[in-house]
């Protein structure tokens, strides 16, 4: 069951992000947490969704104002809060490395991906039942460079390959009303520093800067990255999506 905890400090009053709540999930992570200070320094009211227990050594500005403990599987039981979010994040995910095993593949599809689908399904469905919300709703999903890159890891790359693949799925997809009810962005990030990834080339904290101020542009493919190839490569693979998804669009028949 879904816990909340009391909020522990107050969002600035100013700021390009400022009387928006914004829900980050994997914010215990170093990209969730990186994302939590960078958006709470720009104006936002921002709720923390983690499999952990919030942390209680110490108080700081740069917390989360409020902590939602939730698991994979557990998504419908985050409708209510969902129901208050403006933005959310969808950033939690695990790296298996080199294992291979069924079991291993199946938990990284299922954290990486399925997760991540109910949930986009889910804010998706609130969005659409309130069209006229200004400004509307918008939802990012991270799905990695992996989703085109290698990243030395089997299970992560095929996990981050499908949730991209669906979200390229429902840009294509959405008809314009629903369009403009939720702006839906993707995360391309490149190697960062994190426990998944100790060895990364950039900080959290640039990285959560670089996507807060694409985003401020009103980019939707928001790209990270110290590998040129990748803004290149993005781009035209999500024209051959777009390209290949309205050509065999079907129009379900009047109701």
């Amino acid at each position: 069951m879904a816990k909340q905890a009391s909020p522990s400090s107050a969002a600035p009053l100013s700021g390009r992000w400022s009387g928006r709540t914004v829900g980050i999930t994997g914010a215990s992570g170093a990209l969730g947490r990186a994302l939590t200070k960078a958006l709470i320094a720009e104006g936002a009211w921002v709720i923390a969704f983690s499999h952990r227990l919030r942390p209680q050594a110490h108080a700081s500005p740069d917390e989360a104002q409020e902590w939602v403990r939730w698991s994979c599987g557990d998504e419908c039981q985050l409708e209510p809060i969902l129901k208050g979010v403006d933005v959310l994040v969808l950033n939690h995910g695990i790296n298996p490395g080199g294992d291979q095993c069924p079991d291993t593949l199946s938990k990284a599809l299922e954290v990486n991906a399925f997760s991540h689908w109910r949930l986009m399904q889910q804010f998706e469905t609130i969005a659409d039942q309130d069209l006229n919300r200004e400004p509307p709703r918008e939802l990012w999903v991270n799905t990695s460079e992996a989703e085109i890159q290698p990243a030395l890891s089997p299970g992560y790359e095929l996990s981050k390959r499908l949730i991209g693949e669906l979200v390229s799925s429902r840009w294509n997809n959405r008809d314009a009303e629903q369009r403009e009810a939720l702006r839906l962005r993707k995360l391309i990030l490149g190697p960062f520093r994190s426990n998944l990834n100790p060895i990364g080339m950039m900080t959290s904290g640039f990285v959560a800067k670089q996507v807060l101020w694409q985003a401020s542009l009103g980019v939707n493919l928001i790209i990270v990255t110290p590998n040129p190839l990748t803004y290149l490569l993005m781009p035209s693979i999500e024209l051959i999506r777009r390209i290949y998804c309205r050509a065999l669009k079907i129009n379900p028949p009047d109701r």
